[in-house]
């Protein structure tokens, strides 16, 4: 691997730019710096001898690229090359590349194994990217295309072009999947098209590449210009102004998340095991049976003990046993050697993607026939755009000609590109490098005739890491579970695990990958735990364990629709969460209470212009139809720049989730949340409805907005339209803010109810983003201090004679259910498939014992703490 010096003036800069390269590119490249006089406080200067000691420490047989700033710097490198011994000065390169931007594309080239000069390569183009961000000039290899004076590109630059601005809503900007749409979209038409990022200016970048689209970095609220010249120019903007209404066809659970919100996964002990042929093999419990806690990962020097608990991040839920099967990646060895007949490497490249193309679509067939929507194997689509993406073929085929052999021609262009995505601002879209990683590999293999590693047996997998194409290859009869050392719950393949019902846990680290072939393991996805070699109680009171859930399971189906009451006679009501129409069906289906939280986001997503109140109204009138009688909670339009409208610009905030958004937003726009409210009491007038007040902090803004509510009423009476009384529709607030909880008995008199949103409380509570794997530890809604501000809240509605529910993923914990109980709360809402099991759990619970079981864990030190106290209560 390549070893890289950085020379500069200032030793604080070489130290800087070192550092960042190997942020980039992993602890693997070996990076010097030189920088300053070799004197007491390294004064500025460039010293020779400090630089050849630099270039010793960072040798390698494969060579040292040199990057230097300015002036002496130069100088300085040659002469410290020039007192290398002749073996070593011929393999060192001073290059004059940038030395930042230089730095960080050479070490990711490096990373990659490429050769000296290619290193170097890379580095002399790391400014491009930046070039292309800020238009100093187009991207290189296709991914963008050049403006003509008049706006157009390529030979059309003669035409005036078409435009049209859109404004991206879906959470997560144009990933893969939107992008992929985008593309397709584009490229149905005779026209050339081009799009660019006005909101974080990248681009233009050619509407028919992939990369191209998605490396403009574009995120939700992004404004994106596209232009069009051609004979059918008019078209494709036309269809991609319907795209994007149409929110690139994504589904509110599109990026993977809402998955988390399934039942989970039955588990599938694996023949062989001590639970396997058992009356109790089916399902397992929440986590591996223990006398104690368990004990910490163990360093990576050796395998892990029996008995030892590795922790990683919950990925699908469900819990399995099984033998480890280790799913080692093939290694694949780049050649470098020039090819004699280009015509040949192109035909073995086009005949490489066309096989690749193949089991592309045949994966994508196999996941839809296996899932119950098509999101998930929409993921594929992405795949077989890079299969044709000219940012990655032209530059391909380009080095073909030149020489180049076919498997190098390819690995080097989507190098390139790689590049491009590992440096967006965004984590989730450079997440999606992975995907053209996994695709990569694919056309390699191919080409250099690889076998792709085939499982030995049935079992748990264990990998470093899985591509999309290896999870939905694996047969759920085989695979009891997924252990891998990377990734985290937002990866492609972590989404297909769960729509295949898979168990896994991820993010476990090096030490996953120390544990032997055939070693038994009790996998816990929804814990995000892995126990290895469990003993045989342990796999027995498993096995015992799992047959009483199964029934449990069953009998709580059966009960679903009948009242929740604890087992001293308290009756505790267990609502659903909906999003959608279709979520309120569902709820009654599942035997749920009534709505205790209706998003009405949804009516504001699918529309081209805000909705008007007679709209609204419609709506709100046909849920409470489905309802029949069964209240529904309203909660109002919670939108601000994390969730923009695209018929309502909102400007960029460097912080959107605490911007202006919920109760803020709809105050400073009080045009938009009286339509809503006014919307909501026509309704009320008919039906059992309530409305909610999302992201309140202060009293005062709960007095503006019951003032609202209460001059919609009095001008909708005065214009003869049907409202209910003043104590016919109750108003509540939600408590998602720390300072809510706080204030709660302040608050509490002005309101009739509260609903507390545990997801963005934990999040607020313990400076969490919920999103982050780093800190997912901390994003539990079990935290001791979570739970002492929900007590609060409760306490403080009770006392003044309102009462308290729970409407976030908290809610539908059964293990969480006795201690909200505990605390005070009396109305649980939750995802329809939860309906069953959280009535169930209340039934089994005793209000005092719960009330002492909560105010047991407020004293403890940790969320796990928690969960083991309520385990083995």
């Amino acid at each position: 691997m390549v070893g890289i010096v950085i020379v500069s003036h200032s030793a604080r800069l070489a130290d800087g730019v070192a550092e960042l390269a190997r942020e980039m590119a992993g602890p693997d490249v070996v990076i010097a710096a030189a920088g300053g006089m070799d004197l007491p406080d390294r004064p500025l200067g460039t010293d020779a001898a400090l630089i050849m000691r630099a270039i010793e420490e960072a040798w390698s047989d494969d060579g040292v690229l040199v990057l230097m700033d300015l002036g002496s710097a130069v100088l300085s490198a040659e002469m410290a090359a020039e007192m290398l011994p002749d073996e070593q000065r011929s393999r060192v390169l001073l290059c004059e590349a940038p030395v930042v931007e230089g730095a960080v594309a050479a070490a990711v080239a490096a990373r990659l194994g490429e050769p000296l000069e290619r290193v170097a390569d890379e580095a002399r183009g790391g400014l491009a990217g930046k070039a292309a961000h800020l238009g100093a000039a187009p991207p290189a290899s296709g991914a963008a295309a050049e403006p003509a004076a008049d706006g157009t590109t390529g030979s059309e630059s003669g035409q005036r072009p078409l435009e049209l601005r859109i404004t991206v809503a879906n959470r997560l900007g144009l990933h893969a999947r939107p992008a992929a749409r985008f593309v397709q979209t584009a490229g149905q038409f005779d026209a050339t098209v081009t799009a660019e990022n006005l909101t974080a200016p990248a681009g233009p970048a050619s509407a028919r590449s992939l990369n191209g689209v998605a490396t403009l970095g574009v995120r939700q609220g992004h404004e994106v210009l596209i232009r069009a010249t051609g004979p059918q120019a008019e078209q494709a903007l036309s269809a991609l102004r319907e795209l994007a209404e149409r929110n690139f066809d994504e589904s509110p659970t599109a990026d993977g998340q809402g998955a988390a919100e399934a039942q989970p996964a039955p588990a599938r002990p694996a023949a062989g095991s001590p639970a396997a042929g058992s009356p109790e093999a089916g399902t397992l419990p929440a986590g591996p049976p223990s006398a104690g806690p368990p004990s910490a990962s163990p360093p990576s020097a050796g395998p892990p003990s029996a008995g030892t608990v590795l922790r990683g991040i919950p990925g699908s839920p469900g819990i399995a046993v099984g033998p480890v099967v280790h799913l080692r990646a093939a290694a694949i060895a780049v050649p470098r050697e020039p090819a004699t007949d280009p015509a040949e490497e192109l035909a073995r490249l086009d005949a490489a993607l066309a096989a690749v193309r193949r089991q592309v679509r045949a994966a994508r067939d196999s996941v839809a026939a296996r899932t119950r929507g098509s999101d998930e194997a929409d993921i594929f689509d992405a795949h077989l755009l890079f299969l044709s993406d000219e940012a990655l073929l032209d530059p391909a085929r380009s080095f073909i000609t030149e020489g180049r052999n076919a498997a190098d021609a390819w690995d080097s262009a989507v190098t390139q590109a790689a590049v491009a995505w590992q440096q967006l601002a965004d984590p989730y879209q450079r997440e999606r490098v992975r995907d053209l990683e996994s695709i990569s590999s694919a056309v390699l293999e191919q080409l250099l005739g690889v076998t792709r590693a085939q499982l030995s047996g049935p079992g748990i997998v264990v990998a470093r890491e899985l591509t999309p194409a290896d999870t939905a290859g694996f047969d759920p009869a085989a695979v009891h579970g997924i252990a891998t050392a990377l990734g985290g719950p937002t990866s492609h393949a972590a989404i297909l695990a769960r729509a295949l019902g898979i168990p896994a846990v991820l993010g476990l680290g090096d030490s996953v990958m120390t544990v032997g072939d055939g070693t038994p393991l009790l996998l816990d996805g929804e814990a995000g735990s892995v126990q290895v070699a469990p003993g045989p109680a342990e796999l027995a009171a498993a096995g015992q364990e799992g047959e009483r859930r199964e029934q449990a399971r069953q009998h709580a189906r059966r009960r679903a629709a009948d009242p929740a009451v604890t087992a001293d006679g308290t009756r505790i009501d267990v609502a659903a969460n909906a999003g959608s129409v279709q979520d309120v069906r569902n709820a009654v289906e599942a035997g749920a209470d009534g709505i205790g939280l209706l998003r009405t986001e949804f009516l504001f997503l699918s529309a081209a212009s805000m909705p008007t109140e007679a709209e609204q109204a419609a709506v709100y009138a046909d849920l409470a139809e489905v309802l029949d009688g069964r209240p529904l909670i309203v909660r109002t339009l919670d939108v601000g720049a994390d969730k923009p409208l695209p018929y309502l610009p909102r400007p960029e905030e460097p912080n959107p989730q605490l911007g202006q958004r919920g109760i803020r937003l709809g105050l400073a726009r009080p045009e938009i949340l009286r339509t809503q409210v006014r919307a909501v009491l026509r309704v009320a007038a008919r039906y059992p409805l309530r409305l909610m007040f999302p992201m309140v902090a202060t009293v005062s803004e709960v007095r503006a907005a019951r003032d609202l509510v209460a001059d919609a009423r009095r001008t909708l009476a005065a214009e003869g339209a049907a409202v209910p009384a003043d104590e016919g529709m109750q108003v509540g607030i939600m408590i998602e803010v720390p300072a809510a909880a706080l204030t709660a008995p302040v608050l509490a008199p002005e309101v009739d109810f509260f609903s507390v949103g545990t997801n963005d409380l934990t999040q607020y509570t313990m400076a969490a983003d919920r999103e982050v794997a780093a800190v997912a530890g901390l994003s539990d809604g079990l935290q001791p201090a979570v739970l002492t501000l929900i007590g609060r809240a409760a306490a403080a509605s009770g006392q003044a004679g309102r009462w308290t529910g729970v409407c976030g993923e908290l809610a539908a914990d059964p293990l969480a259910v006795p201690l909200l109980i505990g605390l005070g709360v009396r109305e649980l809402s939750v995802n329809a498939a939860a309906v069953a099991t959280v009535k169930e759990a209340v039934r089994s619970t005793d209000l005092t014992a719960a009330a002492e079981l909560a105010a047991h864990a407020l004293s403890l030190p940790s969320a796990e703490a928690v969960r083991d106290l309520v385990r083995n209560r």
